[in-house]
């Protein structure tokens, strides 16, 4: 939003203006490569962008499916590798000129001179091996969140990122939605005032957590290669639907709710606010109960909803609280929204409309 204190000078050209005019084409930037010849606008292969894509599922899918979508199809999907033939099927059948691989190490090796980027998009705790392969080929790189799977790995691949200089980027929707930008201009304009709280909220768990571990022992399915599923993880026995989606559940594989989601929401605040490292934090977990007085707690298990306090010092001195809820716990509805129902169900119709998650300042 415009803050009237600011004064503009007629010649500006303001990005939201030259945003509004490209649209309607009233304003264009035309790069002509070097190999456009005679008008044409060929891509030349040596302009292409080829990429290896570990992890072919359910985001994965999603991403891959992003790529192809570019400017003058100048991605190029060379190689595939995913653990599970029930994942790949449907981008073998979709590239069929792409190697498939199921040990991404073995697609490095023999095909790193066939491609330019990596994208990954598999379980949390195998997200630092690969991308740390990645960059240490010098290939570009697109991991999705969260980016590791504890805070020595983002450590590591963070320092990998300035050492071998190439470009990295974490998958993170919420990042690059629309609602940023919104937010960055209320803050920049001053609308919002003096923050003090932050409130970031989720629906999920939306996969079982808070449970005991498993102790049947199914049959592997054959289209899966459990141990280079497992990767990094210490050897375990198979656990019948963890794949593909459940094991975000289990602190040995998945980062739980708050793993899963705080980088879509408790991200924006953080940026835009420039809130750094807390000088405090406090929270509290559910305890779940095995008949009346008998206690269970599952420590592999991620909770079933938890309610955590970052305690920050702003530039200014002063203190800003971000609060983070999930499993059900939600911020006390504000009295200004009419209708009724908990903070989940605004959140609920707000994704139908956005198709992500938020977090609301006040």
């Amino acid at each position: 939003m415009e803050n009237k204190n600011h004064k503009t000078n007629s010649n500006e050209f303001s990005r939201r203006k030259f945003i509004g005019m490209s649209a309607t084409g009233a304003a264009a930037i035309t790069i002509l490569p070097s190999f456009t010849v005679s008008g044409l606008g060929h891509v030349a292969p040596s302009d292409k962008l080829y990429i290896a894509a570990v992890g072919c599922g359910g985001e994965g899918a999603a991403d891959i499916s992003t790529f192809m979508r570019a400017p003058k199809k100048n991605a190029v999907i060379s190689c595939l590798c995913d653990v599970d033939d029930r994942m790949a099927a449907p981008r073998i059948k979709e590239f069929p000129k792409a190697p498939f691989y199921h040990d991404w190490r073995e697609m490095f090796d023999k095909e790193s001179k066939n491609f330019d980027a990596v994208t990954v998009a598999i379980p949390d705790h195998n997200h630092a091996i690969v991308g740390l392969g990645a960059m240490q080929l010098n290939k570009h790189l697109y991991l999705q969140k969260p980016l590791s799977h504890d805070i020595f790995e983002a450590r590591i691949l963070t320092q990998a990122a300035k050492k071998y200089k190439v470009v990295t980027q974490m998958g993170d929707q919420g990042a690059s939605s629309a609602g940023m930008q919104t937010l960055r201009e209320w803050i920049e304009a001053d609308l919002l005032g003096e923050i003090e709280k932050v409130y970031c909220w989720t629906d999920r768990p939306v996969w079982p957590q808070g449970i005991p571990w498993p102790k049947q022992n199914p049959a592997v399915p054959k289209e899966l290669k459990w141990d280079l599923w497992l990767g990094t993880a210490q050897k375990t026995e198979y656990i019948e639907n963890l794949v593909p989606f459940n094991w975000r559940g289990w602190w040995q594989f998945g980062t739980g709710a708050l793993g899963d989601m705080g980088c879509h929401i408790m991200g924006p605040p953080f940026k835009l606010l420039q809130l750094g490292y807390p000088t405090e934090v406090s929270g509290s977990a559910s305890t779940v109960y095995d008949g009346i007085f008998a206690e269970a707690q599952y420590p592999e298990s991620g909770p079933v909803s938890s309610s955590i306090r970052f305690k920050y010092t702003m530039k200014n001195g002063k203190n800003l609280d971000l609060y983070w809820m999930d499993g059900g716990i939600t911020p006390e509805r504000p009295v200004e929204l009419e209708g009724d129902g908990n903070m989940n169900d605004i959140l609920g119709d707000y994704m139908k409309l956005n198709d992500y998650e938020g977090s609301t300042l006040l």
